[in-house]
């Protein structure tokens, strides 16, 4: 039996690619940043401590006064004095009127009594009475006031930097495809 055989034959396509990659910058500047923070006010105000003592009454026990204080009791005690002296002798002259009336012993009376006074009270008489030294502390008086202050910040963010270029390919043909066919008569076997 005769067969026919078909014989192909092909030629592959051949290319040449120019391919241009594309590119892409992508950039973020870093933010600029100014933090400043203002010092905190401080406010303080101080009253120092007092110590008061007050002796006056202490030296008035002793006898020391003031000037004022020593003129108003030397009246005072004048005064007295001056009045005692005056009832002592309206006393007498009352005893003296009496003579004529049977009182004889009246004048030694009167010169017993002015020649022998009254003991005095003799002691210690310059100690200061007790709590007449008066003492008073005033305690330090510490205000403090203190402001705080807001910090200041400012952000300036950087702008994105986008920078893109697109690519590219290019094709050449170097080769076509073809394909070719051939009938080959068959034989006889």
């Amino acid at each position: 039996m005769k067969l026919d055989q078909i014989q192909i034959h092909t030629t592959d396509a051949k290319m040449r690619l120019n391919i241009i990659d594309p590119v892409q910058v992508i950039k973020q500047p870093r933010a600029q940043q100014h933090i400043e923070q203002p010092a905190a006010i401080l406010q303080m105000n101080s009253e120092s401590a007092k110590l008061l003592v007050d002796s006056s009454q202490a030296y008035r026990d002793l006898g020391l006064y003031t000037n004022r204080e020593s003129i108003q009791k030397f009246a005072s005690d004048g005064r007295q004095k001056g009045l005692e002296g005056i009832g002592r002798r309206a006393s007498e002259g009352r005893q003296m009127m009496n003579i004529g009336k049977g009182k004889g012993s009246v004048i030694p009376s009167i010169a017993q009594n002015n020649a022998n006074p009254a003991p005095k009270n003799i002691g210690i008489a310059w100690k200061p009475s007790v709590g007449s030294v008066k003492i008073k502390y005033v305690p330090e008086q510490l205000d403090i006031n203190i402001t705080p202050q807001d910090p200041k910040i400012n952000v300036q963010i950087g702008k994105v930097v986008h920078d893109y270029t697109q690519g590219d390919v290019n094709g050449t043909m170097l080769q076509y495809p073809s394909i070719e066919t051939t009938v080959i008569k068959g034989e006889y076997r």
